[in-house]
């Protein structure tokens, strides 16, 4: 199993960096799956967690990074320890992978590679735009119920990204490709603007594969089941 992973420039290993800080600031105590076979890195974090036999409603975010030399690996880390080991890359593109691993019960499910089928398109400004809504929502049950606003944050986070956003013109099209009927979780729109993939005026395609339905975002993909 590879030990070190090189990433083609620094630049590239700090971004990587950068993806684990917004992750971490979800989920403090997370873990990164990182997982090569050849020249291509996925770097799969946990945004929220599923439930039943199932995982119904696991929501995991997605980048990946091109290597500058071939690797195998598949390990669970700590994100901290994927922060700490890039906030001083300045004059090498490699990765000492860290020899601690973690758990977290999304790391058993693998999404399917494909087939991947397009079924629309949302406008990246009324994910975001759900998303803080959401957040302000669910810190108020916080403040409100303290350790009891587990419900509502489920209640915010399973909602359809239709029913958040109420009457919107963007909703009814957008470049051409009707969105009306896409079924996507409030919590896939958390996710994309948590771990900093939507950019303004962007657009994210929606793709469906079996159970799985995937947001391609312009700086990363949230798969979601």
């Amino acid at each position: 199993m590879t030990d070190v992973l090189r990433f083609h420039d620094v630049a590239s290993l700090s971004d990587l960096g950068r993806y684990a800080v917004r992750a971490r600031s979800v989920d403090g105590e997370g873990a990164m799956r990182l997982q090569a076979a050849g020249d291509v890195l996925a770097a799969w974090v946990g945004v929220l967690p599923g439930s039943g036999i199932l995982a119904e409603g696991t929501v995991l975010g997605l980048r990946t990074f091109a290597l500058a030399e071939d690797a195998e690996i598949d390990v669970l880390v700590p994100l901290g320890a994927v922060v700490d080991r890039t906030a001083h890359a300045t004059s090498t593109a490699d990765l000492h992978v860290p020899p601690t691993r973690a758990l977290a019960p999304w790391s058993a499910l693998t999404p399917p590679r494909g087939p991947w089928e397009p079924v629309g398109v949302l406008p990246g400004d009324l994910l975001a735009s759900v998303a803080r809504d959401g957040v302000a929502e669910v810190a108020a049950a916080v403040r409100e119920r303290g350790a009891a606003a587990g419900f509502a944050r489920d209640r915010v986070w399973s909602r359809d990204v239709r029913e958040a956003a109420g009457p919107h013109p963007d909703l009814l099209t957008a470049d051409g490709i009707p969105t009306d009927g896409i079924p996507v979780r409030t919590g896939g729109a958390f996710a994309a603007y948590a771990l900093g993939f939507l950019a303004p005026g962007s657009t994210v395609q929606v793709l469906r594969c079996n159970r799985w339905t995937r947001l391609s975002a312009p700086g990363g993909h949230v798969v979601l089941r």
